[in-house]
């Protein structure tokens, strides 16, 4: 299973956000890319990096930042946040990041997800952010009346191969993850999930873990690594990962 460290980026500095709140934030660091090597040297295989402010203007905002880190590092760094238009593939196509993840833009141009597709195949993964069983987007911020089953199912219509599901009601608060919203996802779809939101302990690591045989092949922890709950030595090893 894989494991991705999370780097998000507000206004230029590494932060973790509770609940998707842009107003309840806590700065881990001022160098995205220092904090990328860190994971790199600690064991890290992949990375994962939000422009949040790009997620809430609906551009990306701080590429440079981005485009840094992943020059910094030689492992795979996916990027989401505010990646909406032809322009923006563009950019991130003139950087090292190497799979990008979409959300608002999937669910409200769905030809910009066939063009999207088209570009980066396999090394697009679409972002289901869930509140109560219905899609959020806008960085969290608009919720939407489509269920996640039903989105799912459009997914696997149009050819995408992989989720990152996250239940924003956990995301940050240190509270443990939604195992079971996991699992029916996963019995509900032919596609690959990264679960997200609310990982806290090792335990956690090994309840997600335990989903692998149904399709859940990555996890996500950022608040836990950064606060020191577990190493990131300690994670891998729980999850065997690659």
């Amino acid at each position: 299973m894989r494991l991705f460290p999370a780097i998000d980026i507000q206004n230029g500095q590494c932060v973790r956000l509770r609940r998707g709140d842009f107003a309840d934030s806590t700065v881990f660091g001022s160098d995205p890319a220092e904090m990328a090597r860190r994971w790199e040297q600690e064991g890290a295989r992949h990375l994962h990096v939000v422009d949040l402010d790009g997620a809430r203007l609906g551009s990306p905002q701080n590429f440079d930042a981005v485009a840094a880190m992943a020059a910094a590092v030689n492992i795979p760094v996916q990027l989401g946040g505010g990646i909406r238009t032809l322009e923006a593939l563009d950019l991130i196509a003139s950087s090292r990041v190497s799979r990008i993840i979409v959300g608002t833009a999937a669910i409200e141009d769905n030809a910009f997800l066939v063009e999207a597709l088209h570009r980066w195949g396999t090394n697009l993964v679409v972002a289901v952010d869930a509140q109560d069983g219905f899609v959020a987007t806008h960085g969290w911020q608009k919720r939407t009346m489509v269920p996640v089953a039903e989105l799912t199912e459009q997914l696997v219509g149009l050819g995408v191969k992989e989720v990152l599901y996250t239940d924003v009601s956990r995301d940050g608060m240190m509270m443990g993850p939604n195992i079971k919203a996991y699992e029916e996802l996963a019995q509900q779809t032919t596609l690959e999930i990264i679960a997200s939101g609310g990982i806290t302990t090792l335990q956690d690591l090994k309840a997600v873990k335990v989903l692998e045989k149904h399709g859940v092949t990555g996890v996500i922890t950022g608040r836990a690594l950064y606060e020191g709950a577990f190493t990131l030595a300690e994670a891998l090893a729980v999850l065997g990962a690659e």
